[in-house]
């Protein structure tokens, strides 16, 4: 019974994600987005280089995921979106690993700006780069469970 009601409730999620899941995709990369500037702009919070390369992988998704969503283009969501969240995903883990273990960080950080130092740290854990993490993450599951479209 327990495997069962499971089974069920995994195909109805996924049945659910499959018509909304490149919406909620740009909603995640839309709210990260203003979340970013909000941080910078408001905040006056200076990103360091690694968090520019992250905003250069997650920018250009709000923008990719919306104008997709919105003409149903999910194989073309997920030609430009796949990649670009990657590579994000990439930056962040290892942004995110350089603030938990400081000496990996190399001399490609600024002294003024040091990537190894974290500007929020929320529950013990969670940093901006942890954040940037789950949103690609969370891109990306959203991108393979999307309604498959030409």
């Amino acid at each position: 019974m327990g495997v069962t009601a499971l089974a069920g409730a995994r195909d109805w999620l996924r049945d659910a994600l499959r018509d909304v899941g490149l919406w909620l995709a740009a909603a995640v990369a839309t709210t990260a987005t203003a979340g970013s500037l909000f941080y910078s702009e408001y905040f006056d919070l200076i990103p360091c280089r690694y968090c520019w390369f992250q905003r250069i992988a997650m920018y250009p998704l709000a923008v990719i995921l919306l104008i997709a969503a919105a003409r149903r283009d999910t194989a073309g969501a997920r030609r430009y979106g796949i990649p670009l969240a990657v590579i994000g995903t990439g930056l962040a883990a290892y942004h995110y690993l350089i603030q938990q273990f400081p000496g990996l960080e190399s001399a490609s950080c600024s002294i003024d700006v040091p990537c190894s130092s974290p500007y929020i740290w929320e529950y013990g854990f969670v940093s901006i780069p942890y954040m940037a993490l789950a949103g690609f993450t969370l891109i990306l599951a959203l991108l393979f469970t999307s309604e498959r479209t030409a």
